[in-house]
C-alpha cells in the first residue's frame, strides 16, 4: 500500500506560558503515528521559532472522521532541554521532517 499523505494545515494555540496546542489534519495517514509524526513537525518548528531548541511531548488525541484524521498534540517548549522521556532537539527534529516531506508551522 502506497502513502500518499496530504497534509492539510497546522494551527497552534499557546495555552499557558511553555504550554502549545498543535492542531493538525490530514488525510492518508496509514495510522496514528503519522498524525503524531505531523504534530511533532509542528511543535519542533513552533520551538525554533520562538527561539527555544527543544520541546516535549505532554500528549497527542487522534482522531479519525470519515477520510480525515485530527491530531490534538500538546507539547512544553523551552530552551534548555526538558526533563521526561518524550524530549525532541527541535533542530534535528525539524530536519528529520523536511527529509520525510512533512511540513511545519
Amino acid at each position: 500500500m502506497s502513502f500518499t499523505p496530504a497534509y492539510q494545515g497546522i494551527e497552534t494555540r499557546l495555552l499557558d506560558g511553555d504550554l502549545v496546542s498543535f492542531q493538525v489534519q490530514m488525510t492518508g495517514a496509514r495510522d496514528n503515528n503519522d498524525v503524531a509524526a505531523y504534530g511533532e513537525c509542528a511543535a519542533a518548528q513552533y520551538a525554533l521559532i520562538r527561539g527555544y531548541g527543544f520541546a516535549r511531548h505532554v500528549r497527542t488525541n487522534v482522531d479519525k472522521n470519515g477520510g480525515v484524521w485530527s491530531g490534538d498534540a500538546v507539547y512544553t517548549i523551552s530552551a534548555a532541554l526538558p526533563r521526561g522521556l518524550k524530549t525532541i532537539d527541535a533542530e534535528v527534529t525539524v530536519q528529520n521532517c523536511a527529509e520525510n516531506g512533512i511540513p511545519t508551522v
